[in-house]
């Protein structure tokens, strides 16, 4: 399974938010087995919303947006990606019903509050008021951490892949030097290699098989000198 990422928000783009959604959503996912190609944040403007999941839902298994969800003004999400699948807001009769089941008003709500995409699935929000969507392969999320992360476990079973196993090697010595090491690695196993240089070189071994990944870390560790 292929899946695209898109956050949403102007103040994600002029660094007054760190993206901490993005990340937690990668790593979840990746734990699943779900290859994760795309991370793009887009401003607060319904068109630059809908080109994107429009040009990636053409792309990948699922595209996953989050922020921009509410009433307020600069709230364009929804009519976003309502726009990009070519249908109308509308308000919403179980997100409603569930809102009012769990102590609100019509009177306590801000106007378009329970407008969803007409035909989509209400995702509804235990730890705040936005709902979120599911509109065919487009998930709808908010962008407040503790809401999102909420919202994402109960369609987490939704999202499946072949899981991946991973080890890491820290070998003292320049990056450059473990050149030829780490292509004699890859050509004697069959995993994916990254390396990242810091005070140490961290290399990182990626596989679908356990005991081939673990084999090839313990090979390594032969060959590299150890901090």
């Amino acid at each position: 399974m292929k899946v695209a990422v898109v956050t949403v928000g102007d103040e994600l783009l002029a660094g007054r938010t760190t993206n901490t959604n993005a990340a937690w959503l990668c790593e979840q996912l990746d734990d699943r087995g779900v290859d994760v190609e795309r991370v793009t944040t887009v401003p607060d403007r319904v068109g630059d919303i809908a080109r994107v999941v429009n040009e990636y839902r053409a792309e990948y298994d699922a595209v996953i947006v989050t922020g921009g969800l509410g009433p307020t003004h600069d709230d364009l999400t929804m009519e976003g990606v309502a726009a990009a699948l070519g249908r109308s807001l509308e308000e919403h009769d179980d997100a409603l019903a569930w809102l009012e089941t769990n102590g609100y008003t019509r009177d306590d709500l801000a106007t378009g509050t329970a407008d969803l995409p007409a035909g989509a699935r209400a995702l509804h929000n235990e730890t705040g008021v936005a709902p979120g969507a599911v509109l065919e392969d487009v998930y709808v999320l908010p962008g407040v951490p503790s809401e999102m992360k909420a919202m994402f476990e109960t369609v987490a079973s939704e999202f499946t892949g072949t899981p991946t196993y991973r080890e890491a090697v820290v070998a003292d010595e320049p990056e450059s030097a473990l050149l030829d090491r780490i292509a004699d690695l890859r050509e004697r196993y069959d995993i994916s290699v990254g390396s990242y240089p810091g005070e140490s070189v961290r290399i990182e071994l990626t596989g679908t098989d356990e005991a081939t990944v673990a084999e090839a870390a313990a090979w390594l560790r032969e060959q590299v000198e150890s901090p």
